[in-house]
């Protein structure tokens, strides 16, 4: 077979990562031939068929250091045997076996840092393991001079530590028409994405015992078994749906129809502070309104556009005033939706697939 020209790792089940998935067939429709890898969980479905190569590594261990020394020594051993032009690395949780890859067969490298790894809530909180983080980080981010993120502010962090000097490539949806949907009666209340600490479940769950509304929270995390129980500890069983991890297709066809779409992150962690995540996209493509975190790179997007109701902290009293206002005013609704209208033909992976596809070509020169 033709060796392949990037090779892309993730630690995630590929079914889910809409991302990647997005970089992939951007990258395979350019002419570029695409491995992505990533893990197998217990519950993983098959593969589903992508316009790209794709391959799921098996593991012993499913969390913790356990497990990110079994998939680093297994995904080490995967880039060994199957050669490629370049190695793509995607976080710090994969780039030490890409390192290695690269150095040893002096082959091309890119790091896609999705975010600021060694300052998310889970990781900065925890004294060994930011410090293990941090020594990977030092070790290997210099080391590749090829690279980009998803705000400015990732950027300037990583250039400001290490000296290198990323593009910026946003998580953006394809730009799609949801005319065509309907909005839900009676209304849902929308949480898409990783089931994590630092998401602000411990405030929101308790806050919907004030909202007369359903939640529906799609998508799984470190902290998927801890927010169901919260549910049951508040006796919101009927108010509170968890569908676990749902595929990118079912998701396209749930988004547009709940009434509003939350992007919530606690302060803790730069990593949350100065995030800029999907389903702020992705909400703005499905014409919902969000509640929002009055956070930098949102706030800035929102000064402009005006397409979510920001709040400046994650109590449950503010996070339960708020949902009761987007589900009230029917003013300051209406006036959120329809400038999702004008954002999403700004705001879509359309715009950022030309920048990626640029820079390969000047990776491959």
């Amino acid at each position: 077979m033709k060796p392949y020209d990037i090779i892309l790792t993730v630690t995630n089940d590929l079914n889910y990562d809409q991302r990647m998935q997005r970089i992939c067939t951007s990258l395979s429709k350019a002419g570029y031939n695409i491995l992505l890898v990533g893990r197998t969980r217990k519950d993983s479905i098959p593969l589903k068929e992508q316009p790209f190569h794709q391959k799921r590594l098996n593991c012993i261990f499913d969390k913790g250091f356990a497990f990110y020394a079994e998939y680093n020594l297994r995904l080490f051993l995967f880039l060994f045997v199957n050669p490629c032009r370049a190695y793509y690395a995607v976080d710090l949780d994969t780039i030490l076996p890409n390192l290695l890859a690269s150095m040893l067969f002096r082959k091309k490298r890119l790091y896609d840092a999705h975010e600021l790894f060694t300052e998310q809530k889970e990781v900065v909180t925890r004294k060994n393991v930011h410090a293990f983080w941090l020594w990977v980080e030092k070790i290997a981010v210099p080391r590749f001079q090829n690279g980009y993120t998803v705000n400015h502010f990732i950027r300037q962090e990583l250039e400001r530590r290490y000296g290198v000097k990323y593009e910026v490539i946003r998580n953006m949806p394809f730009r799609k028409n949801y005319a065509n949907n309907q909005q839900s009666d009676p209304p849902f209340i929308l949480y898409q994405g990783a089931v994590n600490e630092g998401r602000s479940f411990e405030t929101l769950i308790p806050a919907m015992k004030w909202v007369n509304a359903t939640l529906l929270i799609c998508g799984k995390g470190n902290m998927y078994e801890e927010v169901k129980q919260l549910i049951a500890y508040h006796k919101l069983e009927d108010k509170i749906e968890m569908r676990g991890y749902v595929s990118p297709d079912e998701l396209k066809n749930i988004t547009p129809k709940a009434k509003f779409g939350l992007t919530l992150f606690e302060a803790t962690g730069m990593n949350q502070y100065y995030s800029l995540c999907n389903r702020f996209f992705d909400y703005i493509m499905a014409g919902i309104p969000q509640l929002c975190v009055n956070y930098p790179e949102y706030k800035h997007i929102n000064d402009e556009h005006h397409i979510a109701l920001m709040i400046d902290d994650v109590k449950s009293e503010t996070i339960s005033a708020a949902m009761n206002r987007l589900l009230e005013d029917d003013a300051l609704y209406h006036t959120l939706q329809q400038n999702t209208a004008t954002a999403k033909e700004l705001y879509n992976w359309e715009s950022e697939e030309i920048k990626l596809i640029a820079y390969w070509k000047n990776i491959f020169i």
